[in-house]
């Protein structure tokens, strides 16, 4: 049943009608070459003086995100459901099906079709039916470009459909200045490209994507008719939203048509109307939260791109035009996410803590050498859903748990930390076989009562002393992370190159009593060295990897490349690389690396470590890393790398600091890291790591060594910031 039409479209029928009727029957008259002549003296004189958006379209697109081998696709982001594709990707029976829905005559007329205005204008004024518009594909186009142009004002938009005479005479004529200067093929792609076809699709791309989940090339006869019938009314036919009875008779209307055309057969038409409607119904996913099903892991890692997104200059001025360029550019952007490398990560950080567990396990990758972000897990769902009562941020929750930011600072990483310690000192013109005779207890310089102190001092403790007391290099102290041995060291070097060291690697302090500790009082944070201070898997793996790429420092970056809509490569993702080591002292903490992970240093000096089992779930592939348990085992830590790839993975209760996930889960977070690890190397060459000179080795001094007593897997436990430990002690008293 067609709608009733309005008074103002009656009135603009009649005031149209009385102005083109002498027009209309004059032309008529012409011969048919005069004819066309005629329409296109009517248009403009120059196409260079037609709006900008109808000489070079600037229609919103989608922008698709995907996996690093360019394949997987992650999300989508638009505000608008629309892909422009070449005519020549669009299958030829929706082209022909198209023209016969709404301008047969295309190929014929000059833009305006002055005989089909003609018979629009008497069967309107006549009444009893569905209104006709008489407007070619040409003028349709040029409406949709002008209502849709978003460099224009909203008024100026919406004067694009006024029901008035001017509008619809200025309408002719950009439709003859199109016609004059496009080839025809030319303004059909470009009507296809921009058409709405109900359902929320724009254009054929989306169209076919939306109703039968194919490409347009795919199209059969039936679902050509069927989309180009819907162009008519999108909302009311569309057989996903509106009537499918309405939807079904329009397209045996289009399939008339196109027999009319000679498009094709009578037999063809009647053996497609026969087809019933067989849909398949695609929803395009639309933003981080909309990832695919199944994979809402990689909501994180959209998010980290999202907020580098927004970094950047190349998509536009400000946070709020790059947000616009990402939803509307009709980007390509292939992101550093390894899919096989995220399998394993989340597959792993969920079986340590199921989703439903209040603790979590976030982890993540970065490539060396070039700081490409490799994958971002943890047990949670990204997701806006609800969460049962009493669980704020679990199972579903979108804050940024493994890169950090927003109201996340991070975790404690413990004893990882150390390893900012050894380079300071190797810097500063120490070897590593820099010894000491590391005792039990170590007083220290640093005002501090309660528990921890000594006669008013800091006095740091190893928690396994009949492992870890003795005479001490770099090698075993890190292996065996003897805390001790690292206080005594970076108090010789000074606490604030320390903390300048970790600064240089991309530590960052998120914390406000972090970053005013570092800023205001670094010379005296002596328990830096512990892994006080608040950091995410994602700046510790960085860290860790730029001594894997032997001293070279890159920028995390989570895209390999981007292109825009018409395929032109942005000068954006390139890796952001400098050098903040010297190449030997990286090597030298590469060195002794080895150590904790069971593996042995080229000078022969590691004899135990804290993560022994790494070496043989890495089959003995070159590897190095460290544990880290924060104190009372609040958090448990482990960062691993190799020349490939660094890992690393913080056992932590986001929204309680004070709940320890205890020593038992340092096993599981090791053999967690070290497997992620051996996925992201598998099929790789083995590569070794270079060993340090020998000025930096030094002349390893060794005394006879005390009973050895059996390793443990678990990072004995650090004492925290002294400050942090007498308010525990004076909590517990009351």
């Amino acid at each position: 049943m067609a709608a009733p039409r309005s008074p103002l479209s009656r009135l603009f029928t009649v005031l149209l009608t009385g102005l083109l009727a002498g027009l209309v029957l004059a032309a008529a008259a012409l011969p048919g070459n005069l004819l066309v002549g005629f329409t296109a003296r009517a248009a403009l004189s120059s196409y260079a003086a037609l709006p900008d958006a109808l000489r070079t379209p600037a229609t919103p697109q989608r922008s698709y995100l995907y996996a690093n081998d360019g394949k997987t696709l992650l999300t989508t982001f638009y505000d608008v459901n629309r892909t422009d594709v070449a005519l020549a990707d669009v299958a030829p029976v929706m082209r022909q099906a198209i023209v016969a829905a709404e301008d047969r005559r295309f190929y014929d007329h000059g833009g305006a079709d002055l005989r089909g205005l003609a018979r629009a204008l008497v069967a309107n004024v006549k009444g009893g039916g569905t209104e006709q518009g008489g407007s070619t594909l040409t003028m349709q186009y040029v409406r949709n470009v002008l209502k849709t142009d978003p460099t224009r004002t909203a008024e100026e938009r919406a004067a694009a459909t006024d029901p008035t005479v001017g509008r619809k005479i200025q309408e002719i004529r950009y439709a003859g200045a199109l016609d004059k200067s496009l080839g025809k093929d030319e303004i059909l792609g470009r009507y296809l490209n921009i058409a709405y076809f109900g359902s929320g699709a724009y254009g054929i791309a989306a169209a076919s994507q939306r109703y039968f989940g194919k490409a347009p090339t795919q199209l059969t006869l039936a679902e050509s008719a069927l989309l180009a019938g819907l162009v008519q009314s999108p909302d009311a036919y569309s057989p996903i939203s509106g009537d499918k009875d309405q939807a079904l008779a329009r397209r045996s209307y289009v399939l008339d048509s196109m027999v009319a055309t000679g498009a094709i057969t009578a037999a063809q038409a009647a053996q497609a109307k026969a087809e019933p409607l067989a849909l398949h119904p695609t929803a395009q996913p639309n933003g981080c939260t909309a990832v695919a099903q199944g994979h809402d892991d990689w909501g994180y890692f959209c998010d980290y791109l999202r907020q580098w997104w927004l970094t950047q200059p190349a998509f536009g001025a400000t946070p709020a035009e790059r947000e616009q360029a990402l939803r509307a550019g009709g980007y390509t952007v292939v992101s550093s996410l390894d899919p096989k490398i995220q399998a394993t990560a989340q597959q792993q950080a969920t079986k340590v803590y199921g989703y439903d567990n209040k603790r979590a396990l976030p982890i993540a990758a970065v490539q060396p050498g070039t700081g490409r972000v490799l994958a971002m897990a943890v047990n949670r769902h990204y997701s806006l859903a609800d969460n049962p009562a009493g669980q704020a941020n679990y199972p579903n929750t979108v804050n940024p748990l493994i890169s950090g930011g927003a109201s996340v600072d991070g975790y404690q990483a413990g004893s990882t930390f150390k390893l900012f310690t050894m380079l300071a000192a190797l810097e500063s013109g120490r070897t590593l076989s820099t010894g000491f005779d590391a005792p039990a207890k170590l007083p220290t310089r640093y005002p501090a009562e309660g528990p921890g102190s000594c006669d008013g001092k800091w006095c740091p403790a190893n928690a396994n002393p009949a492992w870890m007391d003795g005479y001490r290099m770099m090698w075993d102290g890190f292996g065996r992370s003897v805390n001790t041995y690292f206080v005594w060291l970076a108090e010789q070097v000074g606490q604030d190159k320390v903390v300048e060291m970790a600064q240089r690697l991309g530590i960052t302090f998120r914390a406000d009593t972090d970053a005013a500790f570092a800023k205001n009082n670094a010379a005296n944070w002596g328990s830096f060295t512990l892994g006080v201070a608040a950091t995410t898997p994602l700046d510790l793996a960085n860290a860790y990897a730029t001594v894997a790429a032997e001293g070279t420092y890159c920028t995390p970056v989570p895209v390999v490349s981007v292109t825009d809509a018409k395929g032109t490569k942005v000068p954006v993702g390139e890796p952001s690389c400098k050098k903040v080591l010297d190449a030997d002292v990286a090597r030298a903490a590469t060195d002794a690396a080895r150590c904790p992970v069971g593996q042995q240093s080229p000078y022969g000096q590691c004899n135990g470590g804290t993560a022994t089992g790494v070496n043989d779930i890495l089959d003995g592939r070159p590897v190095a890393g460290k544990t880290g348990s924060s104190e009372e085992n609040a958090t448990e830590t482990f960062v691993g790398f190799t020349p490939q790839v660094a890992v690393a993975g913080i056992a932590a209760n986001p929204d309680d600091p004070a709940d320890s996930v205890g020593s038992a889960v340092q096993s599981k977070v090791i053999d967690a890291v070290a497997r992620v690890i051996a996925t992201a190397v598998k099929g790789q060459p083995e590569k070794a790591f270079t060993a340090p000179s020998k000025g930096l080795a030094g002349e390893p001094r060794r005394p006879v060594e005390r009973p050895a007593v059996p390793e443990r897997q678990q990072q004995p436990t650090p004492d925290q910031d002294p400050l942090s430990a007498l308010q525990r002690w004076l909590d517990r008293r009351g």
